[in-house]
């Protein structure tokens, strides 16, 4: 049998084969996958809707408005607009009926048949909720229903059954012509390549003998047939002694090529992802440095999104993604502007560390600096935001200063350079704070004896935060304070120490003129009731100011 016939007889079946199947599943996996994703999308268009109701019916209760029928309406109209906001084509459509079937809300004009709005009112009654197909206006719609019981109505996210299902024809066409066409130049290529490959087989045993004469190459093969092929693998193999040679000689350049770069590799590998250049460079003397562990005083900053979950619900997953990348580019911006390094993000908050691998002689200062600048930043963001009608960030950031433990953790296959120990617990601590506090910036007391000489801080309260025994005091930092600011932060220092030695009754004094000049001050709100509280229950005996918090 000749070598054409081999290969044709061969190959086509193993090429047709996974061919057929592959087509069967693929057809069958995107008819199911679409059918799948687009009544997945006209459920989650409904729970949208549903959900806006929802929180429109909450803001009337909340408010005591429920029960009057000018509010309640402004209500439905609200949500009627966000449907129509929500809808991505001419053949879509939301709609809401009463117990009639007759619409109360819809997205465009539609009129009912009297049968419509009869099997509307039907399903009504029967509470027959998610996926439906129905009559609208003479035509066929598929879409998911249910129900909102405070405004009473039947909510439909629709389209037209046509529309719905038209993706999946195409597939199926295009399927077929693309697996005639597969089997077609399948069949012409083998027989081509066939012909191309058996004529030319005599030719290259010649050409091979010319090589093995000269003594160029070197390379060895089985031998498995007694035909061209089996001639052309004698004689390759008696090319194999002369191509090792050359292998080994390429083999020997290359090897001191890899030896003059070693050094200056290793280092940028280990660091490039997340060190600046110059930084590296002071490493390429001593590469084996950084790649121990090492106890260090470092400043350590965590920052996090406020209420993230809610604002990701109220947002499309890739305009979500944009904001969130646009927000932490401003925000590590800053964190290398001041000299520090952003370990990692957790979700949406940023971890960041200043102090290695190169410590600077202020970097607790230079982390305040970075929070500041982050605040200052989001304000920039923000506005950003503000101007393509997507809601604005809040952060909180805690910073603490302390020994840690800094180097690259973990195994073999994977490393990171990071910093471990008790100081980044209270850190993360510290970030969450600023919710119960209500400040943007939190920092400990290490941090502020380095920085209350450039900046204004502002004690917060002696803490025992979760996990631990011994009572931290925390303050807040501010890039400047006007006149009245000042004025207030200096009576809030003198009621704390007021406070804290337990003479509540000037301490409520200091906090009432804090809080004439601050009216809206939450710490002087804060602590003028704990002072009232404690002038009614004194603290136990021992007590010195600090508060215990009993979650994270």
């Amino acid at each position: 049998m000749t070598i054409r016939r081999k290969i044709i007889l061969i190959v086509l079946p193993l090429l047709m084969t996974p061919l057929l199947m592959t087509v069967l599943v693929s057809s069958l996996s995107a008819r199911n996958g679409i059918s799948i994703i687009a009544a997945e999308f006209l459920r989650f268009k409904n729970d949208t809707v549903l959900n806006y109701a929802r929180s429109q019916w909450d803001l009337l209760l909340n408010n005591g408005f429920n029960s009057d029928p000018e509010f309640v309406a402004a209500a439905k109209e609200a949500v009627s607009s966000f449907a129509g906001t929500i809808i991505r084509s001419d053949t879509e459509l939301i709609l809401a009926v009463d117990r009639t079937g007759s619409p109360v809300m819809a997205t465009r004009k539609i009129e009912l048949s009297p049968a419509e709005q009869e099997s509307l009112a039907e399903s009504f009654a029967n509470e027959l909720e998610g996926w439906r197909r129905l009559r609208l206006a003479g035509e066929s719609y598929v879409g998911q229903a249910a129900f909102f019981a405070p405004f009473d109505w039947y909510i439909l996210s629709t389209e037209k059954e046509e529309v719905f299902y038209a993706a999946l024809g195409q597939i199926y066409r295009r399927t077929a012509i693309i697996l005639i066409l597969s089997l077609v130049a399948a069949a012409a290529l083998l027989i081509v390549f066939s012909n191309i490959l058996t004529r030319p087989l005599n030719a290259m045993v010649n050409v091979i003998r010319e090589i093995i004469s000269t003594g160029d190459l070197s390379k060895k093969v089985s031998l498995q047939y007694q035909d061209e092929t089996g001639q052309l693998g004698h004689y390759f193999n008696l090319m194999t002694g002369e191509l090792d040679k050359a292998y080994s000689q390429i083999k020997k350049y290359a090897y001191e090529m890899v030896l003059a770069k070693n050094r200056e590799t290793r280092i940028r590998h280990i660091f490039q992802k997340y060190v600046p250049n110059n930084v590296i460079e002071q490493f390429e003397e001593a590469p084996e440095s950084m790649l121990k562990g090492d106890n260090r005083v470092m400043a350590v900053l965590f920052s996090d999104i406020r209420s993230f979950t809610t604002i990701s619900e109220n947002m499309s997953p890739d305009v979500l993604v944009e904001s969130l990348n646009g927000y932490f580019e401003k925000m590590v911006d800053v964190v290398l502007e001041k000299n520090g390094i952003v370990d990692k993000y957790i979700g949406d908050a940023i971890m960041a560390f200043f102090g290695a691998p190169v410590k600077g002689d202020n970097d607790a200062l230079l982390s305040v600096e970075a929070g500041l600048g982050m605040l200052a930043s989001l304000e920039v963001f923000n506005t950003r935001q503000n101007s393509l009608g997507m809601p604005p960030f809040r952060i909180g950031i805690g910073i603490n200063y302390g020994v840690v433990t800094v180097g690259n953790i973990g195994s073999e296959k994977k490393m990171d350079y990071t910093v471990i120990g008790d100081m980044v617990n209270l850190a993360s601590r510290l970030e969450g704070l600023t919710k119960i506090y209500h400040e943007p910036i939190i920092i400990s007391e290490s941090v502020q004896r380095r920085a209350a000489s450039t900046y204004p801080c502002r004690l917060v309260d002696r803490v025992i935060v979760k996990g631990k025994s011994t009572a931290v005091r925390i303050y807040t930092v501010r890039d400047s304070l006007s006149p009245g600011e000042k004025e207030a932060w200096d009576l809030h220092a003198a009621a704390m120490e007021l406070y804290i030695n337990r003479s509540f009754e000037k301490a409520l004094d200091h906090f009432d003129r804090v809080q004439k000049l601050l009216p809206r001050d939450y710490l002087a709100k804060m602590y003028r009731k704990r002072s009232e509280d404690f002038l009614k229950n004194p603290p136990p005996a021992g007590w010195q100011g600090e508060s215990v918090m009993t979650s994270k």
